[in-house]
């Protein structure tokens, strides 16, 4: 945005000094002339026993005093401008380091950082500010970059896979067409899932809903139902208890988070046998969803890169029920949304247990 030149806040804050002094200046000679120099007769009292001619007057006092204080008006005013220049500077030192790193910051350079020395005032509250931002601007920056390659990679697969199979099939018209279709079907369901995860994770980030009031204990219960075909396929028995656990959030994403949960936990399990636990609570300071499952043991630096998008249980290697990868990417991007926590735990008899915790709806808030 185009601005005409203005006076700098430097030279603002001179003149401001300057005319200060110079208004004290005033109010003290005047305070002078009105307390003093008045009371001073204009004229030499002549009598017996008074010296007379030798009497100064207020005439002889004001054109004594007058170029005095003219004086001293124009060193104060000189005292004023170049105090004043010098002290604006040094005040204003820590907002031209302010300044340098908000151009910077706009050129692209998000890894500088202010750090101003000294005691805590508005200026280095400002400073700290500025610098938590920068970090977690750059951490989001970065963030996005990875993303954004992960989500590259993902889908450039599956077309590359459709392209091959769209060439053999025009170098071969007489192969199977029932067996591509079939191959062609599960490449591109593949692809609609990886960006209906992608606009789902994104609608997460942007927090494009309105708050209302949703009970975790009836979204697990929910989950728990519709995936009930797949835990009779995997041999996979399902706990679920709890309380009410009321929270404001979005219905149809804390819906998605909790199925999320369970659909990993059944997913990633034993072969046969397995169980999974799915418990809320609700307190004073919030309310709580747990997801535990049994299966294989696994590390705690291996379970804090689980968040990541497009990184699954076992690696990158996929079955038919096993995702695109996004689905605890999810999970934590609805939580931030949500103004929660998400804790990733290995069990020490194998499997994960994932917290999620969330803000209490208050409790006069119809449903």
């Amino acid at each position: 945005m185009a601005r005409k030149p203005g006076l700098s806040v430097r030279l603002k804050l001179t003149l401001s000094y300057a005319s200060f002094l110079m208004v004290a200046g005033t109010l003290l000679l005047a305070t002078v002339w009105v307390f003093l120099l008045r009371y001073v007769p204009d004229r030499t009292r002549v009598g017996p026993g008074l010296p007379g001619p030798f009497n100064p007057t207020r005439s002889d006092l004001l054109d004594a005093f007058a170029p005095r204080a003219f004086q001293a008006l124009v060193i104060l005013l000189a005292v004023g401008l170049v105090g004043g220049w010098l002290l604006a500077g040094r005040m204003l030192a820590p907002l031209s380091r302010i300044t340098e790193a908000t151009r910077a910051a706009a050129a692209g350079s998000l890894s500088h950082r202010i750090q101003l020395e000294g005691r805590s005032d508005e200026f280095r509250e400002l400073a700290d500010a500025f610098d938590a931002m920068l970090a977690r601007l750059e951490a989001h920056v970065a963030e996005q970059r990875r993303f954004a390659a992960n989500a590259s990679h993902e889908l450039r697969t599956p077309l590359a896979i459709t392209q091959t199979l769209l060439d053999v099939a025009r170098q071969d018209p007489d192969r199977d067409q029932a067996e591509l279709v079939a191959r062609l079907y599960d490449v591109n369901s593949r692809a609609i899932g990886v960006t209906e995860a992608l606009l789902l994770l994104s609608r997460a980030d942007q927090r494009s809903f309105t708050p209302e009031r949703v009970d975790l204990s009836l979204c697990a219960e929910d989950a728990a139902e519709s995936l009930l075909p797949l835990t009779e396929e995997r041999g996979v028995t399902i706990e679920a208890s709890g309380d009410a656990a009321p929270t404001l959030g979005s219905t149809t994403l804390l819906q998605q988070l909790t199925t999320n949960l369970v659909h990993n936990a059944i997913v990633h399990n034993l072969p046969e046998g397995g169980t999974v636990w799915v418990r809320t609570t609700a307190g004073p300071a919030g309310v709580q969803l747990t997801v535990e499952n049994t299966g294989e043991r696994l590390s705690a630096p291996f379970v804090a890169t689980l968040t990541e998008p497009f990184l699954r249980g076992a690696g990158r290697t996929r079955t038919h029920d096993a995702g695109v990868g996004l689905g605890l990417a999810i999970v934590d991007s609805i939580t931030r949304a949500h103004d929660g926590s998400l804790t990733l735990t290995p069990r020490p008899t194998g499997g994960l247990r994932v917290t999620v915790r969330l803000p209490a709806a208050a409790s006069g808030r119809a449903q």
